[in-house]
């Protein structure tokens, strides 16, 4: 198996806060590659939906960014870069924000991409009734302005520096006026991206076409393929058949048996793996119950058992935000008899059933980590029924907070702001999930998102993950990795620890 590791992700999150760093080079010699053919991707889980701003299932958000484009992208160092705006400048008070747009640009129907697009899609997200993911990540943009074709001016009620980072997200993706006003964006996708929606049939393959008019350099080949494998042992063995020009994997102990034939593209990740406890829910409505659970649980054992070895404990936060993984809340390290005084104060000294739903068909690794957990708890008389769930049920339960428990993994951002926001404010359109706000934590996210003072947000940011530890709503376990198996004739792609396959409208495939 020859593997190839990536940075970090702390050190590129520090660098994209403090510093610009410039894009990795191309992961392979792409040399002897030629234009054309088809890449056959293999993924152990469906898309769930085709409208890019309700998206939340990795898959999904991985496969319409193929079709959609968005204003800014993440280069692979995590650094905002132009996307269809060709440039941007916030006022002098911080409360404007001016973007120019891309000429030339044209949506897969052949209509022109203009400043009307934007206007409508930014509004379509903003829209209570449209249920967007990021809603909360753009409350600040109190007014759209379209002075010409090719000019957009964000109007905002706060000064707000998040919003490039914010506008790199396939949910904010840029869809046409046209198809909001005929309300066909969940159900015909029409992008500006790189390939052209084809076909979706549902639990087996979903068909892009290469887009003859794209803006931006490529795509290089006829098309993208994404086949449904449900076991990823399956996917492996299509590789090594040649089946698939790209494995994508989870599994840490699928990985293991990759061969010296295949290049493993091994990448920290950005996402990471909670514990989601409904604290609206008998003995998890007290807080001594979930301070329970999070001091029982050894993070390093089950790295070891369900990941071997392939990950790191985290806490809330990632460098340069974090002050110390757990900063002594609710304990320093594993602590199985704290957790059972805990109990005793919560009501419950002989511990409790509650119902865990785990995700399947997204990360194998889920299950793993959902087991060992169980057994850890299970020592201090905490019984977890684990159900299993496809993830369009999976992620139906979650939205609606249906659980006890649950457990999957979660994605992440190069800021905080971003990826919390949403979860642990009164107005955060996730907050009914994650149920732990408060007018303090109002109060500090509004301080970090006005501030563009590094040491300040950071201080703001550690106080944010302190109260988030004490309280307990969530257990925060660890960070993996991103595994993508690649044959030798893909050439020219770039692992994101964002889990991104942006990448595939530049790679080659050799003779």
């Amino acid at each position: 198996m020859r593997v190839r590791s990536r940075f970090t992700v702390s050190g590129m999150l520090a660098l994209t806060l403090f510093a610009a760093a410039c894009s990795a080079p191309p992961s392979q010699d792409s040399g002897d590659s030629n234009e054309g053919g088809t890449v056959v991707v293999a993924r152990s889980g469906d898309i769930d939906n085709l409208d890019p701003h309700l998206a939340t299932a990795f898959q999904t958000i991985e496969a319409l960014e193929l079709v959609y484009d968005t204003l800014f992208e993440l280069d692979p160092d995590l650094v905002v870069q132009p996307g269809l705006a060709e440039s941007w400048e916030y006022s002098e008070d911080g409360m404007t924000l001016t973007i120019v747009l891309r000429e030339g640009v044209t949506f897969h129907d052949g209509d022109t991409f203009d400043s009307a697009d934007v206007k409508a899609s930014i509004e379509r997200i903003l829209d209570e009734a449209t249920g967007a993911v990021v809603r909360t990540n753009l409350l600040s943009i109190a007014e759209v302005q379209t002075p010409d074709e090719q000019t957009v001016v964000l109007e905002l009620s706060e000064p707000d520096g998040t919003l490039p980072s914010a506008l790199t997200s396939t949910n904010t993706a840029m869809v046409s006026e046209a198809a909001v006003e005929a309300g066909t964006v969940d159900n015909e996708p029409n992008g500006t991206g790189p390939f052209v929606f084809d076909d979706w049939r549902q639990g087996e393959v979903l068909s892009l076409t290469a887009n003859e008019d794209y803006w931006g350099d490529g795509p290089f080949v006829d098309g993208v393929e994404i086949r449904v494998v449900p076991e990823e042992s399956s996917i492996l063995a299509g590789m090594r058949a040649d089946e698939f020009q790209m494995g994508i994997l989870g599994d840490p102990a699928v990985v293991d048996q990759v061969g010296d034939d295949l290049t493993v593209e091994r990448t920290p990740e950005l996402g990471y793996f909670p514990f989601f406890l409904n604290s609206e829910r008998a003995p998890l409505d007290k807080v001594e119950a979930r301070q329970a659970i999070a001091c029982a649980i050894d993070r390093q054992q089950l790295i070891d058992a369900a990941a071997f070895g392939e990950g790191e404990p985290t806490g809330p936060l990632a460098t340069p935000y974090d002050t110390g993984v757990f900063d002594g809340l609710p304990c320093d390290e594993t602590d199985p008899e704290l957790a059972r005084e805990l109990l005793a104060d919560a009501g419950v000294p002989d511990g409790f059933t509650i119902e865990t739903i785990v995700i399947q068909g997204e990360n194998d690794a889920a299950i793993n980590v959902a087991q060992s957990i169980q057994s850890q708890l299970a020592e201090i008389g905490i019984n977890l029924e684990l159900v299993p769930l496809e993830t369009n049920v999976y992620v139906d339960r979650w939205l609606a907070a249906d659980f006890d428990s649950a457990l999957s993994q979660n994605g992440s951002s190069v800021d905080p702001q971003i990826t919390y926001a949403k979860y642990f404010t009164s107005t955060g359109n996730f907050q009914n999930v994650a149920k732990f706000t408060s007018p303090e934590l109002d109060q500090l996210f509004a301080d970090g998102k006005a501030s563009t003072d590094p040491d300040e947000r950071i201080q703001i940011y550690g106080d944010i993950g302190r109260i988030l530890l004490e309280g307990s709503p969530w257990v925060w376990l660890y960070s993996g990795y991103k595994y993508q198996v690649l044959q030798p004739e893909l050439t020219d792609f770039v692992p994101m620890p964002t889990g991104s396959l942006k990448s595939l409208r530049q790679v080659h495939l050799g003779s």
